[in-house]
């Protein structure tokens, strides 16, 4: 018997669609791994089994089956966007435990598709760092489950990189996608603004917060996208020669960056001169502000959220973070530092196509509870491992992770490329010409 557990989300669909396997018995596999290794991982706050089961079996009998771009793809959603029928905890023991009323339209749009939510993803609470661990759980590394999955969209991160799921839906405000697939092994694309839904919170975070997909292959992070873009600007098209800068500087001063990240970077841009692009050693122009500038922006945003929220059952990392940002929440608010960020690096951006950078700048912190320690520890841990990532967020540009090398650790490394707006199609072409020329391994063995 054929296990569909581990397999490609296009594998899965193209069976579904010319009725090689049903969505029930894809699900049923898929449930039957997650029973099987989550509780190694802690990718899902709550696993959806029996209402799964029953919405594989409503999605095998619609007429549109041979149509549906995602039929009977289980996936994963992240626990800070509404599925139906089930409450949207955002990783903290403050929001409410009431059932939404209505999926979130990205949900809807995955549904519509034919995919089967098979159940929400752990984050750090409020979704405000780049560890996951809290009151539901903490979210490991299935490559390297001693350290973290990364943050905040590490449950997502964890499900797909153990094969719990093919894909899973999850966001980015400051790295939040980026930084558990570079974890995990995985590929991801933060898209623009603009171009998928985002709706996330009180305000996306000033617009800084996208919605994208967390995958094994560039093949399901397209498919996925076109899906979340409601047939948006994902499609295959050849990009030609491009002009790529690689750097190595972090973004933020006095951060290093450890020596695989930076071989990764060097090799990577081997890669791409031989698939026939033009690359360069360069550095953007990054102003010497800009770490004051991401944490101004980054706390604000925590402030807006947790306005609702009765502060005595947050954990202190986030009630400190949200009273620091309650200062910064009308300047941030004017978009003014954003703006000045983006006109400094446009003219970079006129003479570089890509920019390729490491994804991080060091190996994710140990697996622990870190939302039990203090905000300045917390502070410290998350702004040494991942200061290539926050940028792109402010710009509001796109930025995809994808795997390439591996630590000493034998879990992967992965590095960052980044476009001006409208570059999503053409970063997604340069990492697949990556994936066929360093493939990586697709999900960590199981442990």
């Amino acid at each position: 018997m054929t296990s569909w557990a581990g397999r490609t989300a296009a594998e899965i669909a193209a069976a579904v669609r010319e009725k090689r396997v049903t969505p029930r018995e894809v699900v049923a596999a898929h449930l039957a791994r997650i029973e099987r290794w989550d509780d190694r991982v802690g990718a899902f706050r709550t696993v959806r089994a029996e209402a799964a089961l029953a919405e594989a079996e409503e999605v095998g009998a619609r007429g549109d089956l041979a149509e549906l771009p995602l039929a009977g793809v289980p996936v994963a959603v992240k626990d800070n966007l509404t599925v139906r029928g089930e409450a949207t905890r955002n990783g903290s023991a403050a929001t409410p435990d009431t059932p939404a009323g209505a999926d979130h339209v990205t949900v809807a749009r995955l549904r519509a598709a034919g995919a089967v939510v098979v159940g929400l993803t752990n984050v750090p609470e409020l979704c405000v760092f780049g560890t996951t661990e809290g009151v539901y759980g903490t979210a490991r590394n299935p490559w390297d489950p001693a350290r973290t999955a990364g943050g905040s969209s590490g449950g997502s991160a964890a499900a797909v990189a153990a094969g719990l799921v093919p894909v899973a839906l999850g966001n980015d405000g400051m790295g939040s996608l980026r930084i558990p697939a570079a974890n995990c092994g995985l590929v991801t694309l933060k898209p623009g603004h603009g171009v998928v839904p985002a709706g996330i919170g009180e305000g996306d975070w000033f617009g800084m917060s996208e919605n994208g997909p967390l995958a094994t292959t560039v093949e399901d992070a397209r498919l996925v996208l076109t899906v979340l873009a409601d047939g948006g600007p994902f499609r295959r098209a050849e990009p030609g020669a491009l002009r790529v800068a690689a750097s190595l500087r972090s973004p933020v001063a006095g951060v290093p960056v450890a020596g695989a990240y930076r071989a990764a970077v060097r090799e990577a841009a081997g890669v791409l001169m031989k698939a026939g692009h033009q690359v360069r050693r360069a550095d953007p122009p990054y102003p010497a502000s800009l770490g004051l500038t991401a944490v101004t922006h980054w706390t604000a945003g925590t402030s807006v959220d947790a306005r609702s929220l009765d502060p005595r059952r947050l954990a202190r990392r986030t009630r400190v973070h949200a009273a620091v940002g309650r200062r910064f929440v009308r300047t941030v608010a004017t978009g003014a530092e954003r703006e000045r960020l983006r006109r400094r690096l446009e003219p970079f951006f006129a003479e570089y196509d890509v920019l390729l950078t490491p994804a991080l700048a060091r190996r994710s912190p140990e697996a622990g509870p870190w939302h039990e320690r203090g905000w300045l520890r917390n502070m410290a841990a998350n702004s040494v491992c991942s200061p290539f990532t926050p940028p792109w967020n402010l710009t509001g540009w796109p930025a995809m992770a994808v795997p390439f090398g591996t630590l000493a650790s034998g879990a992967p490394c992965a590095v960052q490329l980044v476009g001006r707006p409208g570059a999503e199609a053409a970063l997604l072409e340069l990492a697949e010409q990556i994936e066929r020329l360093r493939p990586w391994r697709r999900t960590a063995p199981a442990a």
